[in-house]
């Protein structure tokens, strides 16, 4: 009797315990769309969003319209994609998956274990960031960053982003491939953990007394986006991660960053404003990014399952 109860998985185990609460469902039909999603949003206006949020991150003395003009001058229309190919592509097929697994399993946890829905949210969305960043954002972001501050001379020749990658791995091996991955788990974490919290909350305002009505789109839209934006308050630490992560040279750059010395360096050269620079650009990214994931999820969603049924009615 004891090894049948011993034998039994704890999901299992717990699932039975509160019959009411259900984790939520993940397929990989699901994945593959949503990294589908996050690769077209990145190759549209994703990617530019986020090069002129990182020029203003490691330039903090530019405006949006310098930022503009010189991105522009360093290569054209092309010059807002630097970093798209390959690691803005293997970010944005990668992270999706791993937030989903990981958010998911921790979301349920935390309701099993008595937390509300809002809070459930919060700490899946910590734990999902988190493991976005050790897994695949900590190269990924360091080499997006690589690409959009490295000096490139107009109309000379320059090293490859594979050979770029592949000088700092000889010298530095993965660390150096990762550096200031800290500060990319603690932009996620906080990032996410927000998003998600702050999502589950204006959901409920959306659902006022009646807790089980399903939202609309235009209400589950405007959750995400109200998230997404107000997740943006964690900007002094991706300006943190964009500095620690910088090729822009300064003779008075100390050697070595790490978050508290990066930190420091910012404020003595720009104050507290300037731990807030590229936050405008990252507002649109997450609302772009929402409009993608949440408008076009669901219509591209709502296409093929109505194409299941109809083909399930003519095979009927």
């Amino acid at each position: 009797m004891s090894k049948a109860i011993e034998s039994v998985p704890p999901a299992a185990t717990a699932q039975s315990a509160h019959p009411d609460i259900q984790k939520k469902s993940l397929s990989w039909s699901n994945i593959a769309l949503g990294a589908a999603i996050q690769t077209f949003e990145v190759s549209t206006l994703g990617q530019p969003f986020e090069v002129v949020k990182t020029h203003m991150a490691a330039n903090r003395a530019d405006s949006i319209a310098t930022s503009l003009k010189k991105t522009y001058a360093r290569g054209g229309i092309a010059g807002f994609y630097q970093g798209l190919i390959p690691w803005a592509w293997i970010e944005a097929s990668t992270k999706g998956g791993v937030l989903l697994f990981t958010s998911s399993e921790i979301d349920y946890r935390a309701r099993v274990a008595g937390f509300s829905p809002s809070w459930a949210g919060l700490f899946g969305g910590v734990g999902g960031g988190v493991a976005q960043a050790y897994t695949t954002m900590g190269f990924c972001t360091f080499m997006k960053t690589v690409e959009v501050t490295r000096h490139k001379a107009a109309g000379a020749a320059s090293a490859s982003t594979w050979r770029i990658a592949y000088d700092v791995f000889q010298r530095e091996g993965i660390r150096g491939l990762n550096r200031g991955v800290s500060a990319v788990a603690l932009r996620q974490m906080t990032n996410w953990g927000s998003r998600f919290g702050i999502s589950r909350v204006t959901e409920s305002i959306f659902r006022g007394s009646d807790t089980t009505r399903p939202l609309t789109t235009l209400e589950r839209l405007a959750s995400s986006t109200i998230g997404g934006a107000l997740a943006c308050w964690n900007q002094p630490l991706e300006v943190i991660r964009v500095e620690m992560q910088s090729q822009t040279k300064a003779a008075d750059r100390p050697e070595n960053l790490n978050l508290f010395s990066t930190a420091r360096y910012i404020y003595q050269k720009n104050g507290l404003m300037g731990f807030y620079r590229g936050v405008t650009p990252r507002v649109g990214l997450s609302v772009y990014l929402t409009v993608c994931m949440v408008f076009g999820g669901d219509s591209i969603k709502a296409y093929f399952n109505e194409k299941s049924k109809q083909k399930k009615n003519a095979n009927a």
